[in-house]
């Protein structure tokens, strides 16, 4: 019995500390391939980052690949997660509300792995998989789809329903890909919990603002 406990509290200690490595791995992957890139990013780099030996990297990931994959997986669940409010018969405000909010959340949450997913994207997204990029591909349908909906039964103003999206989609990762130049011009280290609330408050009060529509013509 005591063998029997003594073996399992060995394997939940190893336990901890493999996923306390990974998450260590992954924390400094994602800061490494923001600011360098894939190719000019080196394994060493990231090792050292972590505080950890090189031959770590590759026992828990195999590659720089496999690393690179994990990091942009680490936030397509978010990102996914994100559109959860979004259906036909909701309230357009309330929807809109909170995927907006959602989405600064991933910024201000994500901000390294926010900076990975969006090279990736404008280079093609040649490493995610082809499931993955039907996933992302179907929920922006989908939520499109729902803005038409809400268009046809006069619950918005006649916008186009794509460039909503990515106007959207423009404003939210903006704190992620430009918390430089934010950080420089607001004079602050890093932005607080105010500073994002206040960011999702303004898209928010913008896009529905926008969104309202014309009883003039009724």
């Amino acid at each position: 019995m005591r063998n029997r406990q003594y073996r399992q509290g060995i394997t939940c200690f190893m336990s901890t500390i493999r996923e306390r490595n990974k998450e260590l791995i992954l924390r400094a992957a994602s800061e490494e391939f923001a600011d360098k890139g894939f190719a000019a990013t080196k394994t060493s780099d990231i090792a050292a980052k972590a505080g950890l030996p090189k031959p770590n990297v590759y026992y828990y990931f195999k590659s720089k690949e496999n690393l690179y994959r994990e990091v942009l997986e680490s936030i397509i669940e978010p990102i996914l997660q994100a559109s959860t409010p979004f259906n036909a018969d909701g309230e357009p405000s309330e929807v809109l509300g909170g995927y907006i909010r959602s989405k600064i959340h991933i910024s201000r949450d994500l901000p390294f792995a926010s900076k990975v997913f969006a090279s990736e994207i404008m280079h093609g997204a040649p490493h995610l998989s082809a499931d993955l990029v039907e996933q992302l591909n179907g929920q922006a349908r989908h939520n499109i789809d729902c803005i038409q909906t809400w268009i046809d039964r006069g619950q918005i103003a006649p916008i186009d329903p794509h460039h909503l999206m990515f106007s959207i989609w423009a404003a939210t990762q903006t704190y992620a890909d430009f918390d430089w130049q934010i950080t420089a011009i607001t004079g602050k280290a890093k932005l607080d919990e105010e500073d994002y609330e206040a960011a999702a408050q303004t898209i928010i009060r913008l896009v529905l603002k926008g969104c309202e529509p014309d009883r003039r013509a009724e």
